[in-house]
């Protein structure tokens, strides 16, 4: 059986998205399509926002949240939520990044998140990220770039010259890649001195200078040739380059594998696959005309940057960024609000009452059992690719998975008509953890951990499972479409 044409669809998706900011412009070019208009923070948001719309908003082009307010919203009523993470374990060019050792020029990375550094070996690579270029009004723009081809490799000590039988290597002094040979910058510089242009009837150069900038010229920090790449990527000359944020990426692309291509081979499954599914299962359940006709929650998408990093940013979960849209949120008018009494008034408490009827999914992708290394994993609890979405549970609260979300989880599946399974770590084994624990805590809103199951977690290259990706999206769909008629049916407190 040929897999889904979503398996499909989502390996153009992490193709596109070798950053947060191009993951974010991904899913707003979706969101866009389906008819979600785009809000500003800044912007008031009571006379804009109304019940039956569709609306995103982004926090430095790297996080977003969207949302679909259904039409038969009050004041106070739920909000269904999955919150997942826009960014990977990658390599991240330092701000002073020109280095040259023996004959080669190479560049300064920083590690970013916890990633399996030694996959990065003998991999091609190349750089993306966002550019800030001065436009020709004075004004600083955001460019996102992709350099396509390879342009860096860091490769590995031969064999030969190093028989250690463990391959740990120095993230500081081993982990630079090799961008080219001095002796062809060189060979640039001295053309690019032999074409400057001069202002003197003698043929010298102008004597006047100016004054210093704050910083190195940017052709210092970086070696220029790699400037010259990157402004050709933007669409502008170097001199136009104010600064930039740029990340290492391997060229090889996302693919389909295995003996019956029931695997997905990729760069940043983690945790592009949760955000691939939120977006398309958002979508999913307004494809219909009259999908939020007899709404009265809203279904909402929350894609944070920086989680592999502990999320305390401005633009990371661990922000104000989901409470305040949130606090926002609950107290738009119902559609046929025309007081201040009775069920469609907005009450001093609306942001509170939204916050205990609500439910947050927090995706983030799982752990597969290795065939390897059954051994890691606790006996009974072995997700396998291609069976379902994890639900993740933790004791500790690394996850804060409890029963009435797996409850609330199983109806929807069961709607939906898509497989689960159930995860635990060995109790001497260390967890990972979500933005769910800290999202949980802020809002008090109840929570569920889940992720759809992959091998190689924060690899330079990973692997999952091509059915889970449409499993995820029905899973989605489905609950954004029940959430209402299953949340009143689950009474606790």
């Amino acid at each position: 059986m040929a897999p889904p044409k979503s398996a499909y669809e989502f390996i153009d998706f992490v193709n596109a998205s070798p950053t947060p900011y191009h993951a974010v412009a991904s899913a707003v070019s979706r969101l866009e399509k389906a008819g979600f208009k785009a809000v500003k923070e800044r912007d008031d948001w009571s006379a804009s926002l109304k019940p039956g719309g569709k609306y995103y908003v982004t926090r430095n082009g790297s996080s977003i949240v969207a949302f679909a307010i259904g039409a038969k919203w009050r004041p106070g009523n739920p909000v269904a939520m999955i919150g997942a993470h826009t960014d990977s374990p990658c390599l991240r060019l330092k701000p002073v990044s020109r280095k040259s050792n023996v004959g080669f020029l190479q560049v300064g990375v920083e590690t970013y998140g916890g990633g399996i550094w030694h996959s990065w070996f003998d991999r091609d690579l190349s750089v993306a990220g966002r550019v800030l270029v001065r436009a020709g009004d004075g004004t600083i723009v955001q460019k996102l770039i992709k350099v396509e081809r390879p342009i860096l490799r860091i490769p590995t000590l031969a064999i030969h010259l190093d028989r250690s039988s463990e391959f740990n290597p120095n993230k500081e002094t081993e982990l630079f890649p090799i961008a080219g040979l001095v002796s062809a910058e060189l060979n640039k510089t001295a053309a690019d001195e032999a074409s400057v242009v001069t202002d003197s009837d003698d043929g010298t150069a102008s004597s006047a200078t100016a004054a210093p900038p704050p910083l190195q010229p940017m052709t210092e920090r970086h070696h220029p040739v790699l400037i010259d790449i990157i402004a050709k990527e933007a669409g502008v000359s170097p001199e136009d380059v104010a600064d930039f944020e740029l990340v290492l990426y391997d060229t090889q692309k996302s693919c389909l594998g295995g003996l019956h291509e029931e695997f997905v081979f990729s760069a940043r499954l983690d945790n592009l696959g949760m955000t691939y599914c939120s977006v398309m299962g958002l979508l999913e359940s307004v494809t219909a005309a009259d999908s939020l006709d007899d709404e009265s929650a809203i279904r909402l998408i929350s894609c944070f940057d920086h989680e592999e990093i502990g999320s305390l940013s401005a633009q990371g979960a661990n922000s104000n960024m989901l409470p305040a849209i949130l606090r926002r949120l609950s107290v738009i008018p119902a559609a046929s609000s025309s007081s201040s009494s009775g069920s469609d008034a907005v009450s001093s408490t609306s942001f509170e009452q939204t916050c205990s009827t609500s439910f947050l999914v927090s995706a983030d992708m799982a752990h597969s059992v290795h065939p390897n290394y059954a051994g890691k994993y606790e006996s009974n609890h072995h997700p396998l690719i291609n069976k379902g979405t994890v639900i993740k549970i933790n004791a500790n609260q690394r996850y804060v998975t409890n029963s009435p979300g797996i409850v609330l989880l199983q109806e929807t599946a069961r709607a939906a008509g898509v497989p689960l399974q159930l995860f635990v770590v060995r109790n001497d084994s260390s967890c990972g953890s979500t933005i769910g624990p800290m999202l949980s805590a802020k809002l008090g809103v109840r929570t569920l951990d889940l992720g759809n199951p992959q091998l190689s977690m924060h690899s330079i290259r990973e692997m999952g499972g091509a059915y889970d990706v449409e499993h995820s999206i029905k899973l989605f769909a489905t609950f954004f479409g029940h959430y209402s008629r299953l949340e009143a049916k689950i009474l606790l407190d």
